[in-house]
């Protein structure tokens, strides 16, 4: 998946580059320009791969169905809980995708991922750059991934199948904003700057890699919390009358 893209010719080489390991599901996040000739250009005998590329408005659509997303990023190592290698990514990847959708994020060309991007993500994937020169194209980070994938699955004598039924992207969003508004009518939440306090939320449950089930059950608790709340503001009314 690509978030923000600026310029559109990246987006055929990323595209290029995924062709060439044999990947070819492309995420396109809000780019500032799609389609465009620059792209299909890019892409040279890519272009199946830009042709059905998805758009999708926000990161959080796009990860609708997704298990396990990956943001790739060499900065904000404390916003994500886990930082892999591309080679360990590949293999967490490759394992997950037998279950259910995954996905690898790259963030914008200048700005890359942004913290609630980041927040999105069950992990972050780092590439081993010249430190005092890490600034890699985006077309080259595609490259560096898909070949660590391919690589992987060519390797790959029968990876086990995870037994956890993890959570999807958008089961993860509901129940964030169910947390979020828990936490604000049980007053534990700024409602005015709840974002600093939900993003280390954000990190302590992408570190534990939450199951429908356990999605569930803590909303269940974050309803019967909420329940018990009105119930007593409700009695006190009654009493104050």
């Amino acid at each position: 998946m690509l978030t923000r893209t600026s310029h559109p010719g990246n987006i055929g080489a990323a595209a290029r580059a995924m062709k060439t390991m044999g990947l070819g599901q492309l995420y396109l996040v809000a780019p500032a320009v799609f389609p465009n000739s620059q792209a299909d250009a890019m892409a040279a005998s890519a272009g199946d791969v830009l042709a059905q590329a998805r758009v999708c408005a926000t990161l959080a659509e796009a990860l609708t169905d997704t298990t396990l997303a990956l943001g790739v990023s060499a900065r904000r190592r404390d916003i994500v809980a886990e930082v892999l290698t591309p080679p360990a990514a590949a293999t967490r990847l490759l394992t997950e995708a037998q279950a259910a959708p995954v996905a690898l994020v790259f963030g914008n060309e200048t700005s890359g991922m942004s913290n609630e991007e980041l927040g999105l993500c069950q992990g972050l994937v780092t590439i081993a750059a010249n430190p005092d020169y890490s600034s890699l194209n985006l077309a080259a980070a595609v490259q560096v991934l898909s070949y660590e994938v391919r690589q992987a699955w060519l390797g790959d004598a029968g990876a086990v199948q995870p037994e956890m039924d993890a959570a999807t992207g958008d089961e993860l969003e509901r129940f964030y904003g169910h947390l979020e508004n828990a936490l604000a009518e049980l007053e534990f939440l700024n409602p005015g700057s709840p974002s600093k306090l939900m993003l280390k939320l954000r990190r302590l449950f992408a570190r534990t890699r939450l199951a429908k089930e356990e999605v569930n059950i803590l909303r269940g608790i974050l309803t019967a919390a909420q329940g018990a709340k009105r119930a007593a503001l409700s009695a006190r009314n009654r009493d104050a009358k």
